[in-house]
């Protein structure tokens, strides 16, 4: 029987520095800050805190580009004040994870700047450095023809050594190369041991499944004639060593520190079976991960068309849910269960309705939907006051994000040139969705100005809602998204068993309108009903039901043969 470790039945919370809470007035929140909310976050009902970047950056990612894995970017505070979190987490029986980012660094980084300082530099071999290649013209091109996550090559050309560097996102965050032995040992001593001895639970990890490539580095299959680009996740997604080097920092770098948590960011990876092979215990390689279907639901099929917004049927988000939710089931993996985070549009906006008459329903609805679910339960800054993606009518420029950012411009780009005239307006549309920068808007703590995040002008802006939305309105709420969050937090842990530990069945699933689930373990079962629409919807599970009783609903008057929109219910037996 597998071991229930203390991360299985947990409730973790994921922190934003930059957009959680300023503590200074300088505009960009802080762990200070963070500090200071760890009583609300207690009273909420969670048990971890992740929090995202705090390293020393250059910010062009917002902390995924690391420029000293050992130090606090200053805006943030300082390695003292992360020393003071991790207690005032423990001091309330809480614990603290922290985002690994090692599949590249800022360019900024002394291993970087030391590896570009000559072809014969003892640390040259830390990234991919590779020499150019010509066209039958002569023309200086790159290694291979990739397609990078944030739009445009791969690699960079370094003038100074004559030769480029790989970068799977922003020209600012150059790979590391995982394949060279003394790499991994610097990675494991300062990103991992350092903040292990600082007394951290574990870690979010980021792109864990990158870290072995191809480094034959072959050209990848020409799918669009008009793009010189291609994309290439085959090339670096899931490698030959990857294995071997997940295996390796378990032994040599997290299980010296005991039950150490880990929760590694998976892409691409749709087949169940290999994705045991770095969740299941006997694999030693990570406690969960992120199957980040869910996040893309509505994407465009393709890195190019990631943003191009795609309508979507509620039979595809069942299909999703089922799948993580059932292929540990009979085995030693674990899994987990999440809608939103900091590289995704609102849930509320999303999957049900932002529209006044809705949202605050919405938002207690996908809450049953995700407190019932098998796995470690993951929440978002705001998600537990049901924010919502910021108003159509922001322009372009309010948004920040250095992806959708490079998106939009090569759209502009495309448009102006008359290869795709149209596209400008769709990938705008796109983003008013799926945007990242949705998620990345300053917590909306009260009425005050910009949302009581800071009293000095914020990074980003507060959304136009926030004297509506916030967690001071709320908090003695009794009907209010965040007092529903609380309770339905204290049911999971009364029913952790079949909560967290069931088996999942769905029982509708050619229902394009409602979404029901039964739960089962010993004996016992659960029936979550969800109805994703504006329009009342028959309930189909009346007969189900017959002998269970009505755990909770998130509307005031249920009636029995009918869903409300957007109405959520749980029984149970």
């Amino acid at each position: 029987m597998a071991t229930n470790n203390w991360w299985k039945e947990a409730t973790v919370y994921q922190v934003y520095p930059a957009s959680f809470y300023d503590s200074n007035g300088d505009g960009w929140g802080d762990i200070p800050g963070v500090v200071a909310k760890i009583p609300y976050l207690h009273s909420l009902g969670v048990d971890v805190v992740w929090l995202s970047p705090m390293y020393d950056s250059p910010m062009h990612d917002m902390g995924y580009d690391v420029s000293d894995y050992e130090n606090v970017l200053p805006a943030y505070g300082t390695v003292q004040d992360v020393e003071r979190l991790v207690a005032a987490c423990h001091q309330r029986g809480m614990k603290l994870i922290l985002d690994l980012v090692v599949n590249h660094t800022s360019d900024q980084h002394d291993w970087f700047q030391e590896s570009r300082r000559s072809k014969d530099s003892d640390k040259r071999d830390w990234y991919f450095w590779r020499p150019p290649r010509y066209d039958k013209d002569g023309n200086r091109i790159p290694p291979s023809n990739y397609r990078g996550y944030f739009a445009g090559s791969t690699w960079t050309w370094d003038e100074h050594t004559q030769e480029y560097y790989l970068h799977l996102y922003a020209k600012e965050q150059p790979d590391l190369n995982w394949d060279h032995q003394p790499a991994r040992e610097a990675i494991y001593n300062s990103a991992v041991r350092f903040w292990l001895d600082k007394g951290v639970d574990g870690f979010r990890v980021d792109t864990v499944n990158k870290y072995s490539k191809h480094t034959d580095f072959p050209d990848a299959p020409i799918t669009d004639p008009k793009s010189e680009m291609k994309p290439a996740i085959q090339m670096w997604c899931n490698g030959p060593r990857i294995h071997e080097f997940l295996r390796e920092m378990y032994d040599q770098a997290l299980a010296p520190y005991g039950d150490i948590m880990t929760v590694g960011e998976l892409a691409n990876t749709p087949d169940p079976k290999q994705v045991l092979g770095y969740v299941g215990a006997s694999a030693k390689e990570l406690s969960m991960v992120f199957h980040l279907d869910i996040g893309h639901i509505g994407m465009g099929p393709s890195l190019e068309d990631k943003y191009i917004f795609h309508p979507w049927k509620l039979t595809q988000m069942k299909s999703i849910v089922e799948k993580w939710q059932s292929f540990v089931e009979g085995t030693d993996g674990w899994t987990t269960a999440f809608c939103e985070n900091h590289d995704n549009g609102r849930s509320v906006s999303r999957f049900a309705s932002d529209a006044p008459e809705f949202r605050e329903r919405s938002a207690k609805m996908l809450a049953l939907m995700m407190v019932a679910l098998t796995g470690t339960l993951f929440l978002y800054q705001g998600q537990e006051i049901g924010m919502i993606n910021a108003p159509h009518n922001w322009p372009i420029d309010e948004y920040r994000d250095i992806e959708g950012q490079g998106y939009y411009r090569e759209a502009e780009r495309r448009s102006a040139s008359g290869v795709d005239t149209t596209r400008k307006d769709r990938l705008m549309d796109g983003l008013r969705i799926l945007a990242r920068d949705h998620s990345r808007l300053p917590m909306q703590w009260n009425g005050s100005p910009h949302a009581g995040f800071t009293t000095g002008t914020p990074w980003m802006r507060a959304h136009d809602l926030y004297p509506e939305i916030n967690v001071q309105k709320q908090q003695n709420h009794p009907t209010s998204v965040l007092s529903f969050w609380k309770d339905v937090l204290r049911l999971r842990k009364e029913y952790r068993e079949l909560f967290i530990h069931g088996a999942f069945e769905v029982v509708d699933y050619g229902n394009q309108d409602t979404f029901c689930f039964i739960k089962s373990r010993d004996g016992n079962r659960a029936l979550v009903a969800l109805n994703f629409t504006r329009e009342s919807q028959p309930f189909t599970q009346v007969k189900n039901v017959a002998n269970m009783k009505m755990l909770i609903s998130n509307c005031k008057e249920p009636v029995l043969e009918t869903l409300q929109p957007f109405e959520g219910r749980i029984y149970v037996s």
